[in-house]
C-alpha cells in the first residue's frame, strides 16, 4: 500500500483545521455541501497521504513505449475474460449499447481495460487519492482539489460514505473508471431505478456508452473510427490508451463472433 503518513504528523495541519479541507471547504459549501458534513469527511481517521501515488504519477503507464504499453492490456487472458463476461452479461449490454447506439463490443473493451472487466477496483480510496495529490503535488493541485469538491457531491448527493469507495491512485472510481467530476456528468441510471452506481454493471454500460455518445460518437455512422479514436480518447486522453482499447475491441468481436 506505500507508505502512510499519519495525519498527526502531517505538516498539512494547520491552526487546528486540515489545510486541504481549508482548500476545497469553500467551494464545497458553495455546492452545497453542509460544513458539518465536511468537518466529518475530514475527521476520519482513515486519511493518509500515499507516497506510492507519487510514485505511480512519476511513471504512468500511458508514458510507456507502445509495445510494452500493449502487453498489459491485448493478452489471451483479457480476450478469455472478456467472452467469458459477455456470455454472462450479454443481454444487458446489448441491449443498453442498442438503446444508447454504441457499438457493445466497444462498451465491452473499454471495462475490459479500465478494471479488467470488474476485477481491478484500486488499492486506495478515492478520498486519499485525491488528499494526496492536493497535499502533496503542487502541479496537481487545483485539479484534485476540483474533483475532491465533486467526489464530496457526490457522496453526499447519493449517501456514500466518502471514506469506502476504492479507486485507483489518480481518483478514479467504478468499473469504468471514471474522475469524480466525469461521474457526476456523465453517469447513467441503466435499469431505472432512480439511482447511478459505479459497481452496477447496467449503469457501467449505460454510463460508459453515455460518455462516448457525449463525446461525439458517431451513433450514425458507427463505421467512422476517426470520430469513435476521438470519443474514446475523451476517455482518456492518451494515444496508447485508444489504441489499446480499439485493439482489444477487435480481438473480442473476432472471436466472440467466430464462436
Amino acid at each position: 500500500m506505500g507508505k502512510l503518513i499519519p495525519l498527526v504528523l502531517c505538516a498539512f495541519l494547520f491552526a487546528g483545521e486540515d489545510s486541504v479541507l481549508s482548500a476545497i471547504r469553500a467551494d464545497a459549501i458553495k455546492k452545497g455541501i453542509p460544513e458539518a458534513y465536511l468537518n466529518k469527511a475530514f475527521a476520519h481517521e482513515g486519511i493518509a497521504i500515499h507516497d506510492k501515488i507519487l510514485d505511480r504519477f512519476a511513471r504512468p503507464y500511458e508514458k510507456k513505449s507502445w509495445s510494452d504499453y500493449r502487453q498489459l492490456f491485448i493478452t489471451e487472458s483479457r480476450i478469455s475474460k472478456g467472452i467469458e463476461f459477455y456470455g454472462q452479461n450479454q443481454s444487458n449490454l446489448t441491449f443498453m449499447a442498442k438503446r444508447i447506439g454504441v457499438d457493445p463490443f466497444l462498451i465491452l473493451s473499454i471495462v475490459g481495460v479500465e478494471s479488467n472487466y470488474g476485477h481491478n477496483q484500486g488499492e486506495f480510496t478515492v478520498f486519499n487519492a485525491l488528499y494526496t495529490q492536493i497535499a502533496k503535488m503542487p502541479r496537481r493541485a487545483k485539479w484534485a482539489k476540483k474533483e475532491m469538491v465533486e467526489y464530496l457531491v457526490y457522496c453526499y448527493t447519493d449517501s456514500i460514505a466518502p471514506h469506502s469507495i476504492m479507486g485507483s491512485y489518480a481518483g478514479a472510481f467504478g468499473y469504468g473508471q471514471f474522475i469524480p467530476s466525469s461521474y457526476n456528468a456523465y453517469a447513467a441510471d441503466g435499469n431505472g431505478d432512480g439511482i447511478r452506481m459505479p459497481y452496477e454493471w447496467v449503469d457501467v454500460f449505460a454510463s460508459v456508452g453515455n460518455y462516448l455518445i457525449k463525446n461525439e460518437y458517431p451513433v450514425s455512422n458507427p463505421a467512422n473510427e476517426k470520430l469513435v479514436y476521438q470519443s474514446v480518447y475523451a476517455y482518456n486522453h492518451a494515444d496508447n490508451y485508444v489504441k489499446a482499447v480499439l485493439e482489444l475491441r477487435d480481438e473480442l468481436k473476432k472471436s466472440i463472433i467466430k464462436d
